[in-house]
This record gives C-alpha cells, sequence and structure tokens, in this order.
C-alpha cells in the first residue's frame, strides 16, 4: 500500500484530491496533507511517505525547492506534480528532481487515478526495496493502522463506530491505536472516520435521485443537521449544493 502526501496551497483542489479519490480502490492511503512546501517538508519527514503529490507554486517554500531538499535528504519518494500550463518550464525542474508524473491544472475527473496507476504499472515492471515502498515491515505497528482501515471501511456506516470499537476489533488499546494512528497517518482516527465517512457521502450524493437524508443514514449519521454541518466543513458547500453541481 502507498502512503500518499498531498502537498497544494489551494484548499478546495487539496480537500478535492484527498476526498474525492477512491485511495483504497488505487491500493493507497492518504497520511498527510499540506498547504505550501515548508509544510509538505516537515509533513515527509515525520510521515515519510512513498508518494507525494505536489503542486510546484507555492508560498513560503515552492515544490521545487522541497523536492530538492527532499532528495538532499534521502527522500526517495514518488512524485507526482501538479502544474499549470504556463509552468511547465518549471515543471521540468522537477522532473529532473525525480518526478515520475505530471498532471496539468485544470486536471478532470480519472487523471489523477490514471497517474497513479501508471505509477503502479512502472513499480510492477521493477525491482523495488519495500521499505521505500512504504510496505510495513513485520512487526511495524503500521500493521495496527492498515487494519484500523480496513474495520473502518467495513464498518463506516454504523452509528457507533468509534475509537473504542475499531480498537477492540484489534484487541489493543483505545491510548495505543489512537497515538499510533496519529503518529502514521498525521490524522486522528476519528477525523478519518469522519473522512472516510464524507468521502462516501460525496460518491452516493453523485446520483441525483437519493435524498441527502438517506445519504446521511447511509454513512452512519442519524442527525441530518450535524451531517451536513461536517459536510460542509470539509468539502465548503453543503450536501445540497454538492450535489447540484454533479447534475
Amino acid at each position: 500500500m502507498l502512503k500518499v502526501l498531498i502537498v497544494e496551497d489551494e484548499e478546495m483542489i487539496r480537500k478535492g484530491i484527498v476526498l474525492t479519490v477512491d485511495w483504497a480502490a488505487l491500493d493507497c492511503v492518504v497520511v498527510g496533507e499540506a498547504a505550501n512546501g515548508l509544510e509538505g517538508l516537515e509533513a515527509a519527514r515525520r510521515l515519510e511517505p512513498s508518494l507525494i503529490i505536489t503542486d510546484l507554486k507555492m508560498p513560503q517554500m515552492d515544490g521545487i525547492e522541497m523536492l530538492r531538499t527532499l532528495r538532499a535528504e534521502g527522500c526517495n519518494a514518488y512524485v507526482i506534480i501538479l502544474t499549470a500550463y504556463d509552468n511547465f518550464s518549471y515543471a521540468q525542474s522537477a522532473l529532473r528532481l525525480g518526478a515520475v508524473d505530471y498532471l496539468l491544472k485544470p486536471f478532470h475527473d480519472g487523471d489523477l487515478e490514471n497517474a497513479v496507476n501508471r505509477l503502479r504499472a512502472r513499480m510492477d515492471s521493477e525491482t523495488q526495496d519495500p521499505v521505500t515502498l512504504g510496505t510495513p515491515r513485520k512487526g511495524d505497528k503500521s500493521k495496527y493502522v492498515l487494519e484500523a482501515m480496513a474495520y473502518i471501511s467495513k464498518h463506516y456506516n454504523e452509528p457507533d463506530i468509534s475509537v473504542g470499537t475499531v480498537a477492540q476489533s484489534l484487541n489493543i488499546s483505545e491510548g495505543y491505536l489512537s497515538h499510533t494512528f496519529k503518529k502514521e497517518t498525521d490524522y486522528t482516527l476519528l477525523g478519518y472516520i469522519t473522512r472516510y465517512r464524507i468521502h462516501k457521502a460525496m460518491e452516493l450524493l453523485k446520483d441525483c435521485r437519493v435524498k441527502v437524508y438517506e445519504v446521511a443514514e447511509q454513512v452512519g449519521y442519524r442527525d441530518i443537521a450535524y451531517f451536513s454541518a461536517t459536510f460542509k466543513k470539509y468539502t465548503g458547500i453543503s450536501p445540497s449544493e454538492y450535489q447540484l453541481t454533479c447534475r
């Protein structure tokens, strides 16, 4: 499983990448996100992602400087860059720093998934160091994170899912799971559950025949007002507004 870090200063684009892509289907998990190159540099050092998806022109530190610093420090993560048409000559610098692919903004539905699949094909044709790819080693605490994520993917629609129920399913303490999950993904466990639910809600809302309250129930929310407020907090728009954009 690839551990993905998203670095993008435009919040709506960043949220869109995190929430709308079916990362599980790509055998990936987003372990963190950053709003500029400096935050991205710090997150990459802490989280050790195996894939970084990054914009280039960002405040505080641009993507080129971030990648140059990471490469100098020995970071071997794969990199997919995001660039505008008028920035392509700038993007060539990122390619020289080992970026494996690029997407021209504005990119369309499926473009990012195709880029990840191209990377997968490349990986399959190469002999890779499993540690470089972020694959959990035997005894690595990452197994608990992956098992927690698998549990959430099966039980996210249950209203009573909690840190306690997830920890109980893994036979470990809530404190240990919470600490490990936060350390390895940069998200709290409850935050990840919420993000997963919102991701599923966005998929369901694309069907205009489905009512908002029905979607709320299907992703584990009994209170539609709370669901709507949570949805807007994570996406910037209400569920009904999002549904209208899908028509």
